[in-house]
């Protein structure tokens, strides 16, 4: 039986494309005034928790950049 190939090669610019498509799904399932169906056959709800696990799985992922020296500036 063949395994499932667990070494992936996406540049930042795949994840973010992803994560953008991902947002652009899950705000137009999240629209109330749309009868929207779900995805693969999930219902809307189910379909709208895994996108949100998933983009929070994606974020967990990211390594945010800090300074070592010097006075850190948000935003």
């Amino acid at each position: 039986m063949p395994d499932f190939n667990d070494m992936f090669e996406l540049t930042i610019a795949d994840v973010d494309l992803i994560e953008a498509a991902l947002q652009r799904t899950r705000d137009s399932l999240a629209d109330a005034s749309q009868r929207v169906q779900g995805i693969a056959g999930h219902s809307r709800e189910d379909s709208l928790r895994q996108i949100h696990d998933l983009l929070g799985r994606l974020h967990n992922q990211k390594i945010f950049y800090k300074p070592k020296d010097g006075v850190y500036v948000s935003g």
